[in-house]
């Protein structure tokens, strides 16, 4: 989602771009603005109102309009109108990254949702634990378990409302202790681990018999994520039941289950006769099992490549509660099988990659759908489905703007394609009719040519395109034009990530550079490249590995590590360049590439994600470069300044609150001393080059934001989730 908020907006104006500057007595000042300036501000959102990716899903039984669904980093939204429209209810919760959501059977106002998505994408964000509402999502109480980070199911009893169980699968970049199936029985005010393996494993779902919720079955998943590989499966891995609620387990193996190491594990019990059991499987067997006797005898039913495919993502199977042979599978497509999971046909749907499916035990014709374009609705079995282009969710990596008037801005959304959006409509609303494809890529950069806005560049991965508006002719340009797909970082030419830097030179439009372990310029559009530096980063070649795990390998540029992931440009200098590098690296030159210069950090640890860096507007000796760790299983904050080309570096992040992860710093172009950071937890606002932060917040919900740019006087952010 794109939003924005007007520094020079008074109060009583719709058009940002015309208001004075309040806080200038001399216009030509370049002192900061008294942060009183800032209190009667508000973001507003600009679009695209397309959704973004939803992995969480629930419904009340019989009520065939009230709806609630959770996005990757996106919060909870609900619906009563079936999907016309979608409010969001969970605003007030620090946490916008959504795993579960359950709704209380004996009393549909009590619902519990668990934080922190489990599908283990390279983008995935985390959560805060579990939260409770008593009146349908108006209120919100932290019931704790904000150590789990990433939850893949909660279930309730279907008498009991404070009887729940938690599939929490931890850290999923790290190893830690608050995982595994958690149980309270008094509605969230204390809870009890009732099944642990190990601090490496936690429990991906729960799955409970309909007709008697003693019986309980749980998967439990070995999985990591680290910047430079990706493992699902491991003798961690494994199905169990329960027969007393959740209070003891036992595991199940053989009798027809595959053998060996598994990985991700769905199960699906029928509500028509509780002893049809299904479990979608990872395994070097896997695919879908079935179990006709409660679950003693094991039957693999499917092997289709379409529902078992990319298994440590999808892996989800749904039983109709009102058909035996009846069950949905989720992968690329939605399938749905009426002979007992023998064979499967694609339902129409309104995007790809599924995740979640919530089906009204009373009818199966009304369905709620998350798949990676929002969340839709179905009131006839799966034939038409809701609209999901009213999903304020979409994820954005990076943000642009033009020169013209009004301007437009820029960006690339995940699991879509790039826009650029009108920051303004004659008619005070920014609808579809001011947004339109800029070119191609889902998750790189969009960069108008500041002559001539027709002119787009764009890139995802390795692909980098020059796209003409008015002929509506996209070409490609990229410097290393090669599908690496399936080839680890250690095969291939060029380690290009997954949001390749892209730039044109603020002093030369015709000046582009791309990066991958190198930089690349071309003075010809694209037409011809010339690599303009060594290597640039480490270089560990142990860290260039297949990805994927013991089972399922997923070779993508998300794990293509040594790479350059930040790029800027001084203002001020022509040719000085600074780079950041995903391994822990900040080089810069300031002969245009002929000669570098590794300005690292002494103290920042080592491995570091630089994930911007900010050339000053008023110093060429200045700079500031954002920090990020997560993908190292640490969420403190981190951005340095240096104000000696590099040679020595300050901390300035000492004011953001914990958990606050730095996307990106930007120095306000005119006034000196102004920054703006975005964070995982919203943007915040320094007056004092970095020495002190607040929230800059003011309507916006606390959400990841991975870019922001200045254009005048509106700051233009791009999240990664969510604006109401």
């Amino acid at each position: 989602m794109i939003v924005d908020i007007a520094k020079g907006l008074l109060p009583s104006l719709a058009l940002a771009c015309l208001a004075p500057n309040l806080w200038a007595a001399d216009p030509g000042s370049s002192a900061a603005p008294p942060e009183s300036a800032y209190s009667a501000l508000q973001w507003r959102g600009i679009g695209p109102f397309r959704g973004g990716r939803a992995v969480a899903v629930a419904g009340v039984p019989g009520s065939p309009n009230i709806f609630y669904f959770g996005a990757a980093a996106g919060g909870v939204w609900k619906t009563i109108d079936a999907g016309a429209s979608w409010k969001p209810i969970f605003d007030a919760v620090k946490a916008s990254s959504i795993g579960a959501i359950a709704v209380a059977r004996s009393n549909p106002d009590i619902i519990y949702v668990g934080t922190g998505e489990a599908n283990m994408r390279g983008d995935v964000t985390w959560g805060g634990g579990v939260f409770k509402s008593t009146d349908a999502g108006k209120t919100w109480t932290d019931l704790g378990l904000t150590d789990t980070r990433q939850i893949g199911a909660v279930i309730v009893d279907p008498v009991d409302p404070n009887i729940v169980l938690v599939a929490a699968v931890g850290h999923a970049f790290g190893p830690n202790t608050q995982r595994g199936v958690f149980r309270t029985t008094d509605g969230g005010k204390t809870w009890n681990r009732v099944l642990y393996k190990n601090e490496l494993t936690g429990a991906i779902d729960l799955a409970a018999d309909p007709h008697n919720p003693k019986i309980v079955y749980a998967a439990l998943w070995q999985v990591r994520r680290q910047p430079w590989n990706f493992s699902s499966g491991g003798p961690g891995s494994g199905l169990y039941r329960s027969m007393d609620g959740g209070l003891t387990w036992s595991q199940l193996t053989g009798h027809g289950l595959p053998e060996g190491i598994l990985g991700r594990i769905d199960i699906a019990i029928s509500a028509t006769d509780s002893r049809r059991i299904y479990a979608m499987i990872e395994a070097k067997e896997g695919g879908l099992y079935r179990s006709d006797d409660a679950g003693r005898q094991w039957l693999r039913v499917s092997e289709d490549g379409r529902v078992r495919q990319r298994a440590w993502y999808f892996s989800k199977i749904y039983a109709d509660p009102n058909a035996i042979d009846t069950v949905y599978a989720l992968n690329t497509g939605m399938l749905r099988s009426v002979d007992g999971g023998k064979t499967f046909n694609l339902v129409s749907a309104t995007h790809g990659d599924h995740h979640a499916l919530w089906i009204d035990p009373n009818n199966s014709n009304s369905l709620i759908n998350a798949n990676d374009g929002g969340a839709s609705i179905s009131l006839d079995g799966g034939n038409t489905w809701s609209t999901q282009d009213n999903q304020p969710t979409a994820q954005f990596y990076h943000v642009a703007t033009d020169n013209r008037f009004p301007y437009y801005i820029y960006g690339a959304q995940q699991d879509n394609s790039n826009l650029a959006i009108a920051s303004f409509d004659d008619e005070g609303v920014i609808g579809p009719r001011d947004w339109y494809p800029a070119g191609g890529g889902e998750s790189g950069f969009v960069v108008p040519d500041p002559r001539d806005p027709n002119i787009i560049y764009s890139d995802a991965e390795n692909q980098y395109g020059r796209f003409d508006f008015r002929s509506q002719q996209s070409q490609n340009i990229s410097p290393d034009a090669i599908d690496n797909s399936g080839h680890p970082a250690s095969e291939i030419d060029h380690r290009f990530n997954w949001t390749s830097p892209l730039m044109l030179s603020p002093h030369d439009a015709d000046a582009l550079y791309a990066a991958s372990e190198v930089l690349w310029k071309s003075t010809d559009h694209g037409m011809s490249w010339k690599i303009i530096s060594p290597d640039l980063t480490r270089n560990d070649k142990t860290k260039q590995t297949a990805s994927g795990g013991p089972l399922t390998k997923d070779i993508t540029s998300v794990e293509y590590y040594d790479t350059i992931f930040a790029l800027a440009e001084s203002p001020l200098r022509k040719g000085n360049l600074w780079i950041g590098t995903d391994d822990g690296l900040v080089q810069m030159t300031q002969d245009d590439g002929a000669h570098w210069r590794n300005v690292t950090p002494a103290t920042m640890p080592a491995w570091s994600t630089v994930s911007m860096t900010e050339p000053s507007h008023f110093d060429a000796a200045v700079a500031y470069i954002a920090v990020d760790r997560h993908r190292l299983d640490d969420i403190a904050p981190y951005a340095w300044k240096t104000a000696d080309t590099g040679k020595s570096w300050f901390s300035i992040a000492a004011g953001l609150p914990a958990g606050a992860v730095v996307h990106v710093v930007r120095e306000d172009p005119v006034r000196r001393g102004l920054l703006y950071a975005g964070t995982e937890l919203g943007v915040f606002l320094s007056f004092d080059d970095g020495a002190h932060w607040s929230p800059l917040q003011h309507g916006l919900p606390v959400s990841p934001i991975h870019d922001l740019t200045v254009h005048g006087n509106d700051l233009v952010a791009a999240t990664h989730g969510r604006y109401r």
